[in-house]
C-alpha cells in the first residue's frame, strides 16, 4: 500500500513514511492510493475480539509492517489500557440507536482509541524511515487531542511532544488534564484565539522548510498527532467496523444490513473514518455529520460552498469549535477523482479567501453519502436531558449533538434504519454543562464538586482518571499568541 498527497498525486510513500512525516512537503495530507475490500472478510471478522479486527483492518493499511510489529503495536495499545475489554462497546438507545461508547481510554475521549496506538505507529516507522532521529510532536488541540496525544507520548524513548490548545476554548476539566500532564518529554502552552488559530500556526511551522532544515541538522524532524497523520485516522476506522461486526454477532442486525452512522464533527477525521470503513465494503447507508453552531460543515454539505467567513462561537461541545476542518480535504480529494490541482485550487481559495465551491458532481457525490445537520447549546442540553429522562443514559455536550442531530434527520427523512451514533466523551469531562442540563441548581462553581453531584443525581461512578485530577498541581502555564509559536517550539526543544 502506497500513499499520495492531496496536493500532488505524483507523491508516492509508504505507509512508515506518511506516519513519520505527518504533513506531506507540498502541504498536502497522504491518502492512500487504493482502498481496500474488506467485504468478503466480514463474517470472520464477526468471530473475532476488538484486537483481532484491528489487526485485519490495519494489516490492509500497513503493508509495511510485520505481522510480528503490528500485533505488538495493537496488544501494547489496547491490553489492560482501557476500562472496557471491547475497547468501543455499544449501548442501545431506543428502538433503532446504538451509541458507540469511545470514551474508555485513559483520557476518557474518543482521540484515546487512536492515541494509545500511534505512538507504537510512530516509533516503529521511525526505526523504518528516518535513522534514528528524534520525532518532535507538535499538536493542536480543540480539547481532546491534547490531553490523549500526551498520555500516549509521554515518556517514549526518543520522542517529545508540544501541545497548543485554546486559552479560553476547553472545559475546565480538558485544561487540567492537560497542564498537570506527567512526563519528561511533555510541553503544554495556551494560545490567545481559537483552534483555527492553533492549527493553522501548526501547521505553518510544520511546512517552515528552514525550520525542518535547523531540526534535521540537530538530529530531529516534526511529526504530528493530529489527525492530519494517517496514523492517527487509520485506527479510528477500526471502530466502525467492530460496531458493525458487534450489532451482526449480537443479532441486531442480519450480515449485509445497512445501517447509518452519525458523528458528531469538528475536524472532520472521524466521520471520515467512517467513510473509509463505509469505502472498504462495511454496508453503511447513510454518514449523518452533526455539527454545533459552527455549522460551517452543514451548510458545506447542503449547499457545496465552504464558507469559513462567518461569526466563532464558542460552545458547550469546545471539541467542535471549528471553522476550518482539516481533514475534509481527503475526502475532497477522492470526491475529485483525486484531481490534485482542483482540490488545491480549492485550498488556496480557503486560505486567500476564507471559501470554496465546489462543482456539481462533487456536490452530488457528496450529499449523496453525507446529511448535515446542526444544534446550539439550548438543543444540546434538552437532548442532554431528554436522554437522561427517557432512557436513564448520561451523555456528555459532543454526544448530544449527534443525538439532535439524528432525530431531526430521522424526522426529516421517516429513515429508520438501525444507527450507530459515535459517543465521543465522558459526560464527566464536561460535568458543569452536563448537570446545567440536568439539574441547574446543582452546578457549583468548584467542578470536581459539580462532578460528585452529577454522579450522584446520575448514579454514574466519575472515571478515575477524572476523580484523581482533584490531587495534581499544574506544571504548565505558558501562553503565546499564533506568532511566537515557533519561538515556544525552538525553546522548548533548546534550541
Amino acid at each position: 500500500m502506497q500513499y499520495q498527497s492531496t496536493r500532488d498525486s505524483s507523491v508516492s510513500v509508504s505507509a512508515a513514511q506518511a506516519i513519520s512525516q505527518g504533513i506531506s512537503k507540498d502541504k498536502g495530507l497522504f491518502v492512500p492510493k487504493s482502498i481496500p475490500d474488506i467485504s468478503a472478510e466480514l463474517d470472520a471478522l464477526c468471530k473475532l475480539d476488538y484486537i483481532g479486527r484491528a489487526k485485519k483492518v490495519l494489516g490492509h493499511f500497513l503493508t509495511d509492517f510485520t505481522e510480528e510489529e503490528l500485533s505488538a503495536c495493537v496488544e501494547g495499545a489496547y491490553l489492560g489500557k482501557f476500562d472496557e475489554d471491547e475497547v468501543a462497546p455499544l449501548s442501545k438507545v431506543g428502538e433503532d440507536a446504538y451509541l458507540l461508547e469511545l470514551w474508555h481510554g485513559p483520557t476518557c475521549a474518543f482521540k484515546d482509541v487512536a492515541l494509545q496506538l500511534l505512538p507504537y505507529l510512530l516509533t516503529t516507522s521511525a526505526k523504518k524511515v528516518v535513522d534514528g532521529k528524534k520525532i518532535v510532536i507538535l499538536v493542536a488541540t480543540s480539547g481532546d487531542t491534547g490531553k490523549a496525544a500526551l498520555e500516549g507520548f509521554k515518556d517514549v524513548e526518543n520522542t517529545s511532544i508540544l501541545v497548543f490548545y485554546p486559552e479560553d476554548g476547553v472545559s475546565p476539566m480538558q485544561k487540567l488534564q492537560m497542564t498537570t500532564q506527567e512526563g519528561g518529554n511533555v510541553s503544554v502552552c495556551a494560545i490567545e484565539g481559537n483552534f483555527d488559530d492553533a492549527q493553522n500556526g501548526v501547521k505553518s511551522i510544520f511546512t517552515d522548510p528552514a525550520l525542518a532544515k535547523k531540526l534535521s541538522e540537530n538530529g530531529m524532524m516534526f511529526s504530528s498527532a493530529n489527525s492530519i497523520n494517517w496514523g492517527r485516522l487509520v485506527p479510528q476506522i477500526v471502530y466502525y467496523v467492530s460496531a458493525y461486526c458487534d450489532l451482526v454477532a449480537d443479532g441486531e442486525i442480519k450480515a449485509g444490513e445497512k445501517i447509518n452512522v452519525v458523528v458528531p464533527t469538528g475536524n472532520f477525521g472521524n466521520i471520515l473514518a467512517a467513510y473509509y470503513a463505509r469505502e472498504m465494503g462495511v454496508p453503511i447507508a447513510r454518514l449523518i455529520c452533526a455539527s454545533n453552531q459552527n455549522n460551517v460543515l452543514t451548510d458545506f454539505i447542503r449547499t457545496g460552498t465552504y464558507d469559513r467567513n462567518r461569526d466563532f462561537h464558542t460552545s458547550i461541545s469546545p471539541s467542535m469549535d471549528i471553522l476550518i476542518s482539516s481533514n475534509l480535504e481527503r475526502l475532497l480529494y477522492h470526491l475529485c477523482d483525486n484531481d490534485d490541482k482542483v482540490l488545491s485550487q480549492w485550498m488556496t481559495s480557503l486560505t486567500e479567501q476564507g471559501r470554496y465551491t465546489v462543482d456539481e458532481k462533487v456536490k452530488e457525490r457528496l450529499q449523496s453519502v453525507f446529511w448535515g445537520g446542526y444544534c446550539d447549546d439550548a438543543a444540546t442540553k434538552e437532548t442532554i436531558w431528554e436522554v437522561f429522562a427517557k432512557y436513564s443514559y448520561l451523555c456528555d455536550t459532543h454526544t448530544a449533538v449527534a443525538v439532535n442531530v439524528y432525530g431531526q434527520y430521522v424526522a426529516k427523512t421517516g429513515d429508520h434504519t438501525k444507527t450507530v451514533i459515535a459517543s465521543t466523551a465522558s459526560p464527566f469531562k464536561f460535568s458543569g454543562s452536563v448537570l446545567d442540563a440536568i439539574d441547574p441548581k446543582a452546578v457549583d462553581a468548584d467542578d470536581f464538586v459539580t462532578a460528585g453531584r452529577l454522579s450522584e443525581i446520575s448514579g454514574c461512578p466519575i472515571p478515575r482518571a477524572l476523580r484523581e485530577l482533584k490531587e495534581k498541581q499544574p506544571r504548565f502555564a505558558g501562553r503565546c499568541t499564533r506568532d511566537t509559536m515557533e519561538q515556544v517550539v525552538l525553546g522548548m526543544l533548546g534550541m
